[in-house]
């Protein structure tokens, strides 16, 4: 088992042994797209001041587990030990890639900041109370530069002009009513993200109001 020995998981030195094993566990395409995420995480915590070297490596090895078809990456979930939902694991398993990548990355290498492992589980169906790093991650997955849909640019031009979890909730807006559209099966959790964020922004926009109203 390969451990991080003297190099910290944050250096340059882990970071490149890591991509040179990503790219021989992921088919070229799915490699770019990792490239790609990792660009537009280590941008997008530039912008909104949170750790470059965090969002670098979370962005790089989000897909660590991509390549695993569905009976693959359920035998990874129970190899791992993951308690995960029956549906997810029966009827929508390719979503498993990012808890067990996330689980198996801290096996693998104990000195792993919890926050880049947290950050890689949850990239594919978010969660309440996601810390800036999870949505930094979350938005670049989203939004790197090789994704091409309708609705895309616009989500691009809100970078730096609206605040990161502003921002999350739109990208994780569009995500959502773009599965409804196309008649895709939804993460069973998706719901109770959607009501937390929507709630919160409410209450921002109450809470502004009444600043408003108080100065008046």
């Amino acid at each position: 088992m390969s451990t991080c020995d003297a190099h910290d998981a944050l250096s340059d030195t882990f970071f490149k042994a890591r991509k040179a094993e990503l790219e021989g566990r992921l088919k070229p395409a799915r490699f770019s797209h990792a490239l790609g995420v990792m660009h537009a995480a280590q941008e997008l915590a530039r912008t909104y001041g949170v750790d470059e070297r965090m969002a670098r490596l979370a962005g790089l090895l989000h897909d660590w587990d991509k390549n695993y078809d569905d009976e693959g990456i359920r035998q990874r979930a129970e190899e791992l030990g993951l308690v995960v939902n029956p549906y997810v694991f029966q009827d929508m398993p390719r979503l498993l890639h990012g808890p067990t990548a996330a689980a198996a990355l801290a096996r693998e290498f104990p000195s792993l900041p919890r926050e880049v492992v947290q950050a890689i589980d949850r990239h594919t169906a978010g969660a309440p109370n996601m810390t800036d790093l999870d949505m930094i991650v979350y938005v670049a997955d989203a939004l790197e530069p090789g994704r091409d849909y309708p609705g895309i640019q616009a989500l691009r031009e809100l970078v730096g002009r609206v605040p990161l979890e502003e921002l999350f909730l739109k990208t994780f807006q569009h995500v959502l009513l773009n599965l409804v559209e196309r008649c895709k099966n939804i993460h069973p959790q998706t719901l109770e993200v959607w009501n937390f964020y929507v709630d919160r922004a409410r209450e921002r926009v109450s809470a502004t109001k009444c600043k408003k109203e108080g100065k008046a």
